[in-house]
């Protein structure tokens, strides 16, 4: 029977994984403590060898880092042919490397839509309305002494700008414009059967966009054209006072910038679910507040949640492998 690997956690669907491959796979489980003793388990004779395809998880990158060129190389020579990822983004995946040694990737978009959406709902609002602040001041004791009516806003009638408009972005257009908010978008085409109410903006208009904009909450995947995609540039074209909210990868940003114009005021609330993984902008950008601006953040990830984490992503990574096992029509794979 052909091999396959657990690279990362299950976590709840060790059951799920054990239904599918039952009789039609060896399921064999990485748990490597190092790259190096993980590529030496790849070669003839070892815990790996000869396995088809992996289930990966970012998780592993904790014991034997990502999957770059290094790692690609020896997972096509050990016979690899298919990479199923668990997540929507797969920066930590070299696409390039496996396209060039005839590996497919799938990825599972659609999985966290809801939870990365309502992520996003969560911080625009807290933010508008100040209801992060107005905790914080509460658990310090000083109840509504710091909060002035005159920063809080609400939601109706502000104008919300999508940078990116995939399954995400889609989904939270949905839930603010219940509010209802007008809803106005930026992505590298337009994105079809729209409904009339989400208004695009090409990038000869981006521009117009920025300075229409209350709140604009980006939702682009993080590759090497965006990264700090949202600079100094597209920062100060905003209008004055603007919210920002960030449910992507935290490098789609230039934590520089945003520090200046949450120092200045130019940018009022900088909601985040996610920095850079250098700590000392995160703590820079954390406790970079004034009387003109504040920054939130949130460490939780937003799609950790048990739907997402069960029904969806571990589930319709294994469905994807399965069907290569069995050679049957093969799923979506990464652009």
């Amino acid at each position: 029977m052909p091999r396959v690997m657990i690279c990362g956690n299950l976590v709840w669907a060790h059951k799920e994984c054990e239904q599918m491959f039952h009789g039609l796979a060896d399921v064999v489980v990485m748990d490597s403590p190092s790259r190096a003793h993980f590529l030496e388990n790849l070669k003839p004779g070892g815990k790996y060898a000869g396995i088809v395809g992996t289930y990966r998880h970012n998780v592993s990158a904790d014991h034997i880092g990502i999957f770059d060129k290094e790692i690609v190389d020896a997972l096509a020579a050990a016979g690899l042919k298919w990479i199923a990822h668990n997540g929507a983004g797969y920066d930590q995946i070299d696409v390039a490397a496996c396209k060039e040694k005839g590996i497919i990737v799938s990825n599972t978009p659609g999985a966290v839509d809801d939870a990365t959406a309502t992520t996003a709902l969560y911080l625009m609002i807290s933010a508008l309305r100040q209801y992060s602040k107005a905790e914080r001041d509460a658990r310090a004791g000083l109840w509504k002494s710091q909060l002035e009516s005159g920063n809080a806003h609400d939601l109706t009638g502000r104008t919300l700008a999508i940078l990116g408009l995939g399954g995400i972005g889609m989904r939270l257009a949905e839930l603010a414009h219940a509010f209802p908010m007008r809803i106005v978008y930026h992505n590298r085409g337009k994105v079809e059967d729209t409904p009339e109410w989400c208004e695009y903006f090409p990038a000869e208009k981006l521009d117009e966009m920025l300075a229409q904009t209350d709140v604009l909450s980006v939702h682009v995947p993080l590759r090497k054209d965006t990264e700090g995609l949202v600079g100094e540039s597209m920062i100060r074209k905003l209008k004055k006072g603007a919210v920002i909210v960030n449910t992507a990868r935290g490098k789609v940003i230039d934590e520089e910038a945003m520090i200046r114009a949450l120092e200045d005021g130019h940018v009022r609330i900088l909601a985040l679910r996610t920095l850079s993984s250098d700590l000392t902008s995160i703590f820079a950008l954390i406790s970079c507040s004034s009387e003109q601006s504040v920054s939130m953040c949130t460490p939780t990830s937003p799609k950790s949640t048990l739907g997402s984490l069960t029904s969806r992503m571990r589930l319709f990574s294994h469905i994807w492998a399965r069907r290569h096992v069995t050679r049957r029509r093969r799923w979506r794979s990464v652009p």
